[in-house]
């Protein structure tokens, strides 16, 4: 169990606690909104489930038609997908091949993770930025799904938006905690 309460099982821990400076506080604050992004995400997750269970239900038992719940769905499920991905980078929890890390010594391993971050940082600020220009042009024009409840685009680009944002910020933060401190990264 880690110190904010929560820990994924087999996930390596995130960085070191007590970090000092505008380093340490900024891994404060996204460790506490990661939590409680994390909480929120767990509440969507059962929230979907209700949603689709009763769709079941209903259209079963009732014969009625619902035609708002597997968008609304889609939308809690991207919500908690996208919004938990820096929680999880933060504990080092997306997926891995570590066939290579046995033949590195730890400095070359410190390097290797570095480059990595760094190309994964650039791939997510792509994504990151592609996505507020979706949210943007789905603001802008108004534009709703295509069904017949048509909720809004922009709700579910912004979250898309937001998410990838936060995993940009935490991996940087990664970075800059390796490079100031190699031996605790």
């Amino acid at each position: 169990m880690s110190a904010h309460g929560f820990e994924l099982p087999g996930a390596a821990p995130a960085a070191p606690e007590r970090l000092g400076g505008a380093l340490g506080a900024a891994h404060r604050a996204l460790a506490l909104l990661n939590m409680m992004i994390m909480f929120l995400a767990s509440v969507s997750l059962i929230a979907a489930s209700c949603i689709l269970s009763y769709s079941v239900l209903v259209r079963y038992y009732f014969k009625a038609a619902t035609y708002w719940q597997d968008e609304a769905s889609v939308f809690l499920l991207v919500g908690a997908t996208f919004l938990t991905a820096a929680y999880v980078q933060s504990r080092r929890g997306h997926v891995a091949i570590d066939a290579i890390v046995g033949f590195f010594s730890p400095k070359a391993n410190r390097i290797r993770m570095i480059l990595v971050d760094i190309a994964s940082f650039l791939f997510c600020a792509f994504f990151s930025w592609k996505s507020w220009t979706l949210f943007y042009e789905a603001w802008e024009d108004g534009q709703v799904t295509s069904s017949t409840w048509g909720p809004p685009l922009w709700i579910p680009y912004s979250i898309m938006a937001a998410g990838m944002s936060l995993l940009c910020i935490q991996i940087a933060l990664q970075i800059f905690i390796a490079l100031k401190n190699p031996e605790r990264a």
